[in-house]
């Protein structure tokens, strides 16, 4: 499938979101879905609520997912060659529950200053409002990054609770995606997401976020997989993509590709949750 349209491109730039995106078929989004779902019930120690960073480490069929030709394609038309994936995220909200991401800006605390690259969230089930799907605040990127405060509630999703001050909240969007689709969001836009209050779980995975060739660090180590044609910085530690599923080796690397990550995240808070 070709890379976005000039016009896909402009609605990014301006409004910092595109939505929706065809990545999978249904067939295949259902065939993800029933994988993760094995794995959780296979590893239940490794995929538990609090423990679904960088799952695509451990898990080949994610780890194929981040390097989808669909998904490398689009990125690649917002982020100048695109070198690297930082993280991903499993967003899974259980039937009725009460759990919520808070308003924020993904890169608050991820340690890099610049922001070319973006994040790619992928839909495994339907995401709709009902069930806590993304909203995102269109334009507000372009005001740079909001103050936040750490928050660290028991039902927010999110590693510190943190959540933007002085934005328009009721400009927010509703993202609705069917399994297979994804959107795009800048890493300055501010979004959230509500709880679920449906009988069925939400689920989707965060590819958060791939860099582009010019971006560096600005603290801490990230460890990251390599994505496209361009050389990944040293700045950098490069890490394997997982051969086998839940390997000894695998949960090594994800293991110290987390405690990096949790030292990036918490830097400078009062307190951290277990990872």
């Amino acid at each position: 499938m070709p890379a976005l349209t000039d016009a896909q491109v402009a609605h990014y730039r301006t409004e910092g979101w595109l939505a929706p995106i065809d990545v999978l078929t249904e067939a295949e989004a259902a065939e993800a879905l029933a994988a993760l779902e094995g794995a959780e019930a296979r590893f239940p120690e490794d995929l538990h609520a609090g423990h679904r960073n960088n799952a695509h480490l451990v898990l080949p069929f994610l780890a194929d997912l981040a390097v989808h030709d669909r998904i490398l394609d689009c990125v690649a038309s917002v982020v100048d060659r695109p070198t690297a994936l930082l993280n991903s995220v499993l967003f899974v909200k259980e039937p009725d529950s009460a759990g919520y991401v808070s308003w924020h800006q993904d890169s608050t605390y991820m340690g890099i200053d610049t922001d070319d690259m973006v994040t790619a969230w992928v839909a495994l089930t339907a995401s709709t409002p009902e069930n806590g799907c993304v909203a995102m605040v269109p334009g507000s990127h372009r005001e740079g990054i909001h103050p936040h405060e750490d928050h660290f509630g028991p039902d927010n999703i999110l590693t510190r609770g943190q959540e933007v001050a002085g934005v328009d909240l009721d400009a927010a969007v509703d993202v609705v995606l069917s399994p297979g689709q994804m959107s795009l969001h800048h890493p300055w836009l501010v979004h959230g997401a509500r709880p679920n209050r449906t009988d069925g779980r939400r689920i989707g995975v965060a590819f958060q976020a791939y860099v582009g060739a010019d971006l560096r660090p600005a603290r801490g180590e990230h460890h990251v997989i390599a994505v496209g044609d361009h050389p990944v910085d040293l700045a950098f530690t490069l890490v394997p993509r997982p051969v086998a599923e839940m390997t000894d080796e695998g949960r090594r690397i994800r293991a110290a590709a987390n405690a990096a990550l949790s030292d990036v995240l918490y830097h400078g808070a009062a307190e951290r949750r277990d990872y």
